[in-house]
């Protein structure tokens, strides 16, 4: 196998489940990552949602950090938007400077949750609408500890400073980001659990490699095994993506319908919600892991971050072991014989 593979878990509530219990079973399914071989895994940021627990990822992180003991923990991602540029180094250089080696820093543009939360995030800030790409460079410029000379800060660390700085990755589902990742010469993950758009992909892929040939590109894909191809597609059929569309011209994701008609009512714009079926991938794992085989060589893909949409625990559990390294590697063995 030529590409790594990780986990992104959104902590989801389900089978009736408390928060309490959904943040440890994410616990454990970090534990369990890690003797499965995964090389890293991932949480991310959710806000004023009953559906998700994984609201606050620099905070889960540390957790997971001291529950586990080689796996890569990282965000998937902080939405920066909402930060301090300064204070998500800070806690970033926190966390690397307690498990050297072992910390991402993913970050991404959508604002996860409503309008209503958005502005309660930056209720009495500064500068709200300050550009995605300033604050994204100048994050990296801490984590490189290269503030340019003529930058109103020159001179500012983020302490303290770490052996290993943080990874950094930036997450997005266009062209467009792939393109700010490449030119700032930092790993770009595409989400295409978000957009499935193989044409963007493709020229996602193609406009990385451009401005950043070395660079490292990841690809968050939505995937469910079964010991059938039969039990997985059974396991699937229902899933829809739900997308809300903004007169302004923005698109976001949401996890139900009510939720898209509730962001369009407090956008203030007009708007139409619109339902899609999930392309999601499924089938044995020897069927997944020929796909992704194709992916990786077609679309140069370094890593791909395994988002399992399952509500259903058992099954959830078991597609990631299905799809881990350690089995396709054993699967592999067993084919060979």
């Amino acid at each position: 196998m030529s590409y790594t593979l990780g986990i992104l878990d959104q902590s989801p509530i389900m089978d009736g489940a408390t928060n309490e219990q959904t943040l440890q079973k994410t616990v454990a399914l970090a534990q369990n990552a890690e003797q499965l071989g995964y090389s890293r895994f991932w949480v991310s940021e959710h806000h004023h949602s009953d559906a998700l627990a994984g609201s606050s990822p620099e905070v889960l992180v540390s957790y997971l950090l001291a529950k586990t003991a080689s796996i890569r923990i990282g965000s998937g991602g902080v939405m920066l938007q909402h930060y301090s540029p300064y204070k998500v180094a800070e806690n970033f250089h926190v966390l690397s400077s307690l498990e050297p080696g072992r910390v991402d820093l993913g970050v991404g543009k959508a604002p996860g949750g409503l309008p209503l939360s958005t502005k309660a995030l930056q209720y009495g800030t500064l500068n709200q609408g300050e550009d995605f790409e300033k604050r994204l460079t100048f994050l990296q410029q801490l984590i490189e500890q290269n503030v340019p000379t003529d930058h109103d800060l020159h001179g500012v660390q983020a302490t303290p400073i770490p052996k290993v700085s943080p990874a950094l990755f930036l997450l997005g589902a266009s062209p467009q980001s792939a393109e700010l990742a490449g030119r700032l010469g930092i790993a770009f993950v595409f989400a295409r659990f978000i957009n499935s758009d193989n044409e963007l992909l493709a020229q996602a892929s193609s406009i990385y490699r451009e401005h950043h040939p070395k660079g490292h590109f990841v690809v968050s894909i939505a995937a469910v095994a079964a010991p059938t191809n039969k039990e997985a597609k059974g396991l699937i059929e229902d899933q829809k993506i739900t997308k809300v569309h903004l007169a302004s011209g923005r698109t976001l994701t949401l996890q139900s319908v009510e939720l898209a008609e509730k962001f369009g009512q407090e956008s203030g714009e007009e708007y139409t919600v619109k339902q899609y079926d999930a392309d999601i991938v499924y089938g044995s794992p020897e069927e997944i892991k020929n796909l992704l085989d194709h992916f990786h060589v077609q679309y140069q893909i370094d890593e791909f971050i395994l988002h399992t949409p399952v509500r259903k625990e058992f099954e959830r559990q078991r597609s990631f072991e299905l799809l881990s390294p350690i089995h396709l590697k054993l699967q592999q063995q067993v084919t060979v014989r």
